[in-house]
């Protein structure tokens, strides 16, 4: 299988590079790309972790921002490193990384809805929104050979930003604090309605690219 060809155009993405690079030359050779993997991996227990425990003190939230920058540190420089020392094994790194990444996300955003600060069924609305665009993105580098991982300006270390932004909210205004609003005879936090309108935004980008890619290829097929 040939790699298909990555586009990353979100906001971060030169100076990320930069980065990365930057850390690839003076990474321990120790540090291989499986570790990295597993680094990330272990970065998203402590998010979900962090947020589970909120439940006996806000000052766990702390634990879940720094999984979120351990998430990036692994996830980010498995597949640098292996470029940058040429040691890409693309079926294997494919397989293992999207598939640790999913289970990954969707480890930490139930961390979410166990958590005092989101309901259960927000989080995951907003964990299907994420799961339907990544299936459009696994089969689009399939069918057309490109993976796309910027959607509207943002891919995923502008997703941990926001993420981190939204924990530290979490930690400044507490469950107490939270408003809950009464929707349709249920109380919504704003953290559940960021959960809803992330899972919303997501589910139509989902479907609008979906409806594009599939409108190209009736036109070529056809």
């Amino acid at each position: 299988m040939t790699a298909p060809k990555r586009i990353q155009e979100n906001l971060t993405a030169a100076v990320e590079r930069r980065l990365l690079n930057w850390i690839c030359a003076r990474l321990p050779l120790w540090w291989t790309p499986d570790r990295l993997t597993a680094l990330g991996f272990f970065g998203a227990v402590l998010i979900a972790a962090g947020y589970i425990s909120s439940n006996w003190g806000r000052d766990w939230l702390w634990l879940s921002v720094f999984g979120y920058c351990l998430n990036w540190f692994g996830d980010s420089l498995d597949g640098s490193v292996a470029r940058y020392r040429k040691i890409e094994r693309p079926n294997y790194g494919y397989f293992i990384d999207h598939s640790l990444d999913a289970l990954a996300n969707t480890l930490f955003i139930l961390g979410m809805g166990l958590s005092p600060y989101m309901r259960m069924d927000t989080a995951l609305f907003g964990l299907s929104g994420y799961l339907l665009l990544s299936i459009h993105t696994f089969i689009s580098a399939k069918i057309f050979g490109v993976m796309n991982l910027t959607y509207l300006g943002g891919g995923p270390t502008e997703v941990r930003m926001m993420l981190i932004v939204l924990t530290i909210c979490m930690y400044v205004f507490g469950p107490e604090a939270a408003i809950h609003w009464p929707v349709a005879g249920q109380l919504f936090s704003p953290f559940d309605i960021f959960a809803v309108v992330l899972g919303c935004l997501l589910a139509g980008i989902f479907v609008y690219h979906t409806t594009r890619s599939g409108m190209e290829l009736f036109r070529k097929d056809g």
